[in-house]
């Protein structure tokens, strides 16, 4: 593969998409048969795309997917196999010199493994020897909270749902998730705002709104589908403005794949009307430099007798806590607001100004928003913006967290929580007859705090590549190989597996393509998108070996070996999600006539209070949360010169990486690298292409062990003082306890440090 380093000039879509997707479905699937499944995808008797969470249009393209949805079909239906001959021929030890690309692009798992120490490999086994052997050791251990029950944004409604049950049977609330590390300050800040952890926002939404604030995050990598819907609304006169430390070309302008003439001729719509470039970090005191000025500005007109800028009767009606907002945001000094957000006061001010001019604002976030170590800060201030006018619960406006995995949010809402309501769990006990735990568990760092201290012993993975994922993995690499018990649910083979416990297991299941058959027939999943529509999911492909478990299926397994007095009928469960549903419905009001709904097309939605005007909040009302100060990490380390994030290429999901590409960033056939602007380049004496090293600092400001050697250097439009490099393999200049507290978010995207040449 070839390495350049060459700036792309054309639009996110277009050709650039269609060449891309030929080429992942060339090297991955048997054209013959399984690209007619994508017509399937996102069809209401199809399946969901295994990519992002934006929802399905009410009225769905005939070829309703974006390139990055067609490359995960692609790699989920590969026609390579992962199989025995395969470790017959690769030992575990040889395998951890892979790259992570190389590792997941060797195929589908098709067969039950266990890893044997003296052949260092893994070796096939049955089904029920797997369980069998898993449930004694769950058997062996004193303490149930001695296991961790990670979960990926991946696992449908059903499987998530049996899988807390399990868990909360066998006695435990440790529950590590995915969203830990991604949409943790969506869920508690929001939560604290406005009484639901979930946006506000529905699809129809952007077809009302006047503007829509896109800030800290990338469409057209992470859910190019919202493309569609920024070109719609740019198209009858909304304005979209972009706020990111990057220019990210699906930003800027998009050509549709779907729309012939744009495709036949090069084509284009134009999507942000404006572009500011706020530096990594600058994000609170940017939108506190929004306040600032709208209340000033409300304060003159006031004085001078012309209508009100902000919606007294909302703020007085719904709100709490605005004096005291507004006290913190005028004390917040000019200099610091424009020197700390990169921007000046000039730029501020014409962003109030777009918002004050706009009767409804949407305002979209991303992970650049909340991977940070104030993170929930970051998502409150966002909401503070959006109560001042009103424009929460109102037609063409509100709060919307992009979620990065196709049902992260469904999870959550079925029992996947370290810290589940007293409600809930009296519902599961009152359905099953038993009591569930009600002491706290743990989330993903604690999880592997507990990992590294010995205090846990085994973990248990449903989906998901849990050690890549997660900040200081050199620490946490040896404490995983002590482990006594590892088991990994997974449709493909990934570094996590090759860091072997002393018992440990890889289990194959279905992907969300392949046709799920149990007693009673082919049977659906439903998830949640990042709108809270449940929808139903049918597989449609023959599945990849005769082998191959459901998710639902598997947890049922371990459950009943773990737990042979148990008080679920979990083989009953299995043979008909429908008794799944029923159970779920049972347990979670909110699901009411789950069945009969989710065989309508599209699905339905789930009730949003705030959404509503609604307000679940210990006040009754929705919270104006005053941060204090500007900074969103105020220690000395980050007042250092350098602020680094990490990001995902274009040719990746999450930890996936489907090539080693970034066609809109311009990187071709390499990931060793780091972005950064012209200026910053200059001030650091460095050119385009030459090779330096980033040393991670200690909160005190001081070098730390951590570092990354020879990254090429890419001068990119940027805010300056800010550099980018790739996740995961940037999770390393991380520690454990570089984390929000009050989400416990790691701060993949506030890590300073500084830049040296390499020899």
């Amino acid at each position: 593969m070839k390495k350049k380093i060459e700036s792309y000039q054309g639009a996110a879509g277009g050709w650039g998409a269609v060449k891309s997707v030929a080429n992942a479905v060339r090297k991955q699937m048997d054209i013959r048969q399984d690209v007619i499944a994508m017509f399937d995808m996102n069809k209401p008797e199809g399946f969901d795309c295994p990519g992002c969470a934006w929802p399905d249009p009410k009225h769905s393209a005939s070829f309703d997917i974006c390139e990055n949805g067609a490359k995960a079909i692609a790699w989920e239906v590969t026609d390579k196999q992962v199989n025995a001959s395969f470790f017959a021929e690769n030992t575990v030890q040889s395998l951890l010199t892979w790259g992570d690309h190389e590792l997941e692009a060797a195929g589908r798992l098709t067969q039950p493994l266990k890893y044997d120490a003296v052949s260092d490999c893994y070796k096939p086994l049955s089904w029920q020897q797997a369980f069998d052997e898993i449930g004694a050791r769950l058997q062996s251990y004193s303490d149930p909270n001695q296991v961790e029950f990670y979960t990926s944004g991946r696992t449908s409604n059903e499987a998530a749902f049996l899988y807390q049950l399990f868990a909360r049977e066998y006695g435990s609330n440790n529950f590590p998730d995915c969203s830990n590390m991604c949409h943790e300050p969506t869920s508690v800040g929001l939560a604290a705002s406005i009484g639901v952890g979930k946006g506000t926002v529905l699809l129809e939404d952007f077809e009302k709104c006047d503007l829509v604030i896109c800030i800290g995050h990338n469409p057209g990598t992470n859910h190019p589908r919202m493309l569609t819907s920024l070109r719609a609304l740019v198209k009858r006169g909304a304005k979209m403005i972009a706020i990111n430390p990057l220019q990210e070309r699906g930003l800027e302008r998009f050509t549709a794949p779907q729309n012939p003439f744009e495709m036949l001729t090069n084509s284009e719509t134009q999507l942000a009307s404006a572009y500011y470039n706020v530096r990594i970090g600058g994000d609170m005191a940017l939108l506190k430099g929004m306040m600032r000025l709208l209340i000033e500005r409300d304060d003159a007109a006031s004085a001078a007798g012309r209508p009100s800028l902000l919606d007294d009767e909302f703020i007085q009606t719904h709100t709490v806590g605005f004096d005291e907002l507004r006290r913190d945001v005028l004390n917040s000094e000019w200099k610091d607001i424009e020197r700390i957000s990169g921007l000046s006061q000039t730029q501020i001010a014409e962003l109030a100004d777009a918002y004050a001019a706009a009767d409804r604002t949407i305002i979209c976030y991303g992970m650049g928003i909340t991977q940070h170590e104030h993170g929930t800060q970051n998502v409150q201030q966002l909401v503070n913006l959006l109560l001042m006018k009103g424009n929460i619960g109102k037609p063409g406006a509100g709060i919307c967290p992009l979620r990065g995995h196709s049902n992260v949010q469904g999870d959550r809402t079925v029992g996947i929580t370290e810290k589940p309501s007293a409600e809930f769990l009296a519902r599961l006990g009152e359905r099953y007859g038993f009591t569930p735990p009600h002491a706290p568990g743990h989330a993903a760092i604690a999880s592997m705090q507990a990992i590294c201290t010995g205090q846990a012993r085994a973990l248990i993975c449903m989906g998901g590549n849990f050690a890549l994922a997660m900040p200081d993995r050199e620490a946490s690499a040896v404490p995983l190989t002590q482990l006594d018990l590892a088991v990994h649910v997974a449709t493909k083979l990934n570094r996590s597996h090759l860091l072997t416990a002393r018992h440990s297991y890889i289990l194959p299941v279905l992907g969300r393509s392949e046709i799920d058959m149990q007693k009673s027939g082919a049977q659906a999943v439903t998830v949640e998108d990042s709108m809270s529509m449940i929808h139903a999911s049918r597989g449609v492909l023959k599945p990849a070996g005769v082998m191959l478990k459901s998710e639902c299926a598997v947890v049922a397994g371990i459950a009943q070996a773990a737990l042979p007095q148990s008080v679920v009928a979990w083989e009953y469960l299995v043979e008909d999600y429908d008794r799944i549903r029923n159970d779920i419905e049972a347990v979670l009001p909110e699901f009411a006539d789950y069945n009969q709904r989710i065989r309508h097309p599209g699905g339905f939605h789930l009730i949003n209070a705030a959404a509503e005007r609604r307000w679940m909040t210990p006040s009754g009302k929705a919270n104006f949360i005053t941060s204090k100060g500007l900074l969103e990490d105020p220690s000395s380390a980050f007042n250092s010169k350098l602020v680094m994030a990490t990001v995902r290429s274009h040719d990746q999901y999450n930890t996936t990486i489907y090539g080693m590409d970034d066609r809109y960033r311009g990187v071709f056939g390499q990931r060793d690298v780091v972005f950064m602007s012209a200026k910053q380049a200059k001030i650091c004496r460095v050119k385009n292409g030459e090779r330096v090293n980033l040393i991670a600092l200690t909160p005190d400001g001081k070098r730390s062990s951590r570092r990354m050697d020879r990254l090429k250097v890419v001068i990119y439009p940027m805010a300056d003082r800010s550099l980018v490099t790739y996740f995961p393999e940037s999770n390393h200049m991380l520690t454990l306890d570089n984390h929000d507290p009050l989400s416990g978010i790691p701060g993949y995207k506030s890590i300073p440090v500084e830049l040296e040449p390499s020899n």
